[in-house]
């Protein structure tokens, strides 16, 4: 088994829930927010989107970002600035935030997925061994702690969107 095996198969469980949770919801559904306080689907997903776009893109291959790379923020009418992923928004800006189509959310969704998939797979196990410094955190930490951080951001954040797609 590859070091990354796992990585994968947490995620690809993840998006089979959220896929599955995304099924038949339409843009007032995905941008509903179901009780005071709670994130609306739409929030949730660009959120996890972003984080995942910034671990594989950034911070794990010092690239450009899918989000400025094919002007996905032109598309959600929001800043190109790559630290923009949701952390420390109120329920304030959240709230105010317009979401842009379900078709829009899904397909930066999915391209976001595809790259990580291309990443991951192309990820030797003496790379995901690998120590850098990897942001947020200031001490170096291997490539496989990082991903492992992600892992548990997506899979959070799929269950959010999976429980407020039944509620």
């Amino acid at each position: 088994m590859s070091a990354t095996e796992p990585i994968i198969t947490a995620l690809e469980r993840s998006w089979d829930m959220i896929d599955a949770s995304l099924e038949g919801v339409d843009d007032a559904t995905i941008a509903r927010f179901p009780a005071d306080q709670c994130n609306s689907m739409a929030w949730i997903l660009w959120h996890m989107s972003r984080v995942v776009d910034s671990f594989i893109q950034t911070r794990l291959q010092s690239s450009p970002q899918l989000w400025m790379q094919d002007d996905w923020y032109r598309r959600f009418e929001m800043n190109d600035d790559p630290d923009d992923r949701g952390f420390g928004w109120s329920y304030d800006r959240v709230k105010a935030w317009a979401p842009p189509s379900r078709d829009t959310l899904v397909e930066y969704y999915e391209a976001v997925k595809a790259s990580a998939r291309t990443y991951l797979s192309s990820l030797s196990d003496a790379a995901f061994q690998e120590r850098r410094v990897i942001p947020p955190a200031a001490e170096p930490r291997t490539v496989g702690v990082a991903l492992g951080q992600m892992v548990w951001e997506s899979v959070a954040h799929g269950g959010q969107i999976a429980y407020i797609s039944g509620f």
